[in-house]
């Protein structure tokens, strides 16, 4: 007779896989059991925010909105193997998150070298001969900018304990220590200073073909098995209810903005899955410390 399997269980492991590679367990202990100072108190904003459910659905709005950098965007299709390995391109970016929101700061100091070191061979031309580099403390403002807004709004509308206004200034003024560490010249430190900088990249936003390309291995395409692609359509759906109208439309997305309720709802549905997954992971665990592990 075969096991009896836990759906729970399962859930969690195979979330867990996708997010942080074939040994979870190994890289959580590695990055929160670590002695030694750390540049953030776990329980601290972006504690909460990085540890939370909701920054899957935030993940995938932030994708969305950095590929409307014509530069940004063609950097990525010339020098990103995301189509070939998006799983891969994922775990990075998630042991990045994890190692400098959690990790001791010998870790986050790590992390951020190994990044800045990539970004020095990411450079290229634009087809109309415009350079580009990866390194370019203004690029680096956009994708640091679209990256804290996409996950702090997430975290707002599907966390499991949304911040007050001080929290939310207190987040951006924490992610600013990271984006300094990588590069970024004057990121802002409170949420107006946040969305101000946002609107002032407006005139340079415009859907390229690859930015479109990208959105549509987002939302339709990405290599997942059958049993999950409806749990990844309510993420999409949520990440699609969290972005501005505009950006919809220069994606070529059509996503009425009358439906967005009822996808915040599948957003909200699909977060709070994923959380009752995780915090079955490690029973008798505070259950943000378990969604942070994870």
């Amino acid at each position: 007779m075969s096991p009896v399997v836990n759906p729970r269980a399962a859930l969690a492991h195979a979330l867990l896989t996708r997010v942080a590679g074939p040994e979870p367990d190994e890289a959580r202990d590695r990055i929160h059991l670590t002695p030694g100072p750390r540049w953030f108190d776990p329980d601290s904003p972006i504690g909460r925010v990085h540890g939370d459910a909701s920054m899957f659905v935030g993940g995938v709005r932030a994708l969305l909105l950095q590929s409307l950098h014509p530069l940004v965007m063609t950097a990525v299709a010339d020098h990103s193997g995301y189509r070939q390995d998006p799983w891969g391109r994922l775990q990075n970016t998630a042991t990045f998150i994890a190692a400098t929101t959690f990790g001791t700061s010998a870790a986050a100091e790590r992390a951020i070298a190994i990044v800045k070191a990539v970004h020095k061979r990411v450079v290229g031309t634009m087809p109309d001969g415009t350079p580009y580099a990866a390194g370019d403390p203004h690029l680096l403002s956009w994708v640091h900018l679209g990256e804290a807004e996409s996950f702090l709004l997430a975290h707002q509308h599907l966390g499991r304990r949304p911040l007050d206004r001080a929290g939310c200034d207190e987040y951006v003024a924490q992610t600013a220590v990271v984006a300094r560490a990588l590069g970024v010249v004057d990121p802002p430190v409170t949420y107006a200073g946040l969305r101000a900088q946002l609107a002032d990249f407006r005139g340079e936003l415009a859907a390229t073909p690859a930015a479109r390309d990208v959105a549509t291995f987002l939302l339709h395409t990405p290599p997942l098995p059958r049993a999950a692609r409806p749990g990844y359509a309510l993420i999409t759906s949520g990440a699609l209810a969290l972005l501005p109208p505009w950006a919809r439309r220069e994606l070529g997305v059509h996503a009425a903005p009358v439906l967005d309720p009822l996808r915040r709802a599948g957003g909200r549905a699909v977060t709070a899955t994923i959380r009752w997954a995780l915090d079955s992971a490690e029973p008798g665990r505070a259950p943000e410390a378990v969604e942070a592990a994870r």
